[in-house]
């Protein structure tokens, strides 16, 4: 298990972060090109909101998957993990466009939808919540800020468990998918959470 490991790990040495970003940029032309040809059903604009959405939730589960990866397998994904947050970023902001420009349309619609639709407004704080995340996703950034840095960047936990409940919210009906989806990411938090330290008593 450890050669393997280890091999697994000299592989993704060899791989430049920059052609993550090639890869995880692949899905949003098919989708798009899926949605053009008719590809994507009967309604293509809820398809196409639903598959850039839902893979943008991969993407942020793959993140916070990262340092369960490291510590409990030895995987080592670091070197990703900000292309990883950029993307899922990307996907959600793409998300959100295909919302406005091709579903709403009309600007004070989408105002009353955001103020009157529950799993709209906490999609968009999510959305919200990641804006602070991905400008501060450069080196110059982790410099300026030093140790506020990585606590500026916890956010990625709210954010990630409100895109799981935006997506538990907006399905009709019981349906098990988004509850799997919402169940890897608090699962996901709650190795993160053990595996802080533990404050010593007085």
């Amino acid at each position: 298990m450890t050669t393997l490991v280890d091999g697994l790990n000299r592989l993704l040495r060899s791989v430049p972060p920059w052609a993550l970003y090639l890869v995880l940029a692949l899905p949003a032309p098919w989708y798009l090109y899926q949605g053009a040809t008719g590809g994507l059903g009967v309604e293509p604009i809820k398809a196409l909101e639903h598959a850039l959405g839902e893979f943008a939730l991969q993407l942020a589960i793959v993140g916070l998957a990262v340092t369960p990866l490291r510590r409990l397998a030895g995987v080592n994904l670091i070197k990703f993990r900000r292309a990883i947050g950029i993307m899922t970023f990307t996907y959600v902001f793409l998300h959100l466009l295909v919302w406005l420009v091709l579903d709403v349309q009309i600007l004070s619609q989408i105002w009353a939808d955001i103020l009157k639709r529950p799993y709209i407004t906490v999609g968009m704080a999510g959305f919200v919540l990641m804006i602070p995340l991905v400008a501060t996703s450069n080196n110059w950034s982790v410099r300026k800020l030093g140790p506020r840095w990585r606590r500026l960047h916890r956010l990625t936990y709210p954010a990630v468990v409100l895109g799981g409940v935006h997506y538990v919210m907006l399905v009709k009906g019981f349906q098990i998918e988004p509850l799997i989806y919402l169940g890897v990411i608090l699962g996901l938090l709650a190795l993160r959470v053990r595996s802080l330290p533990r404050l010593r008593p007085a």
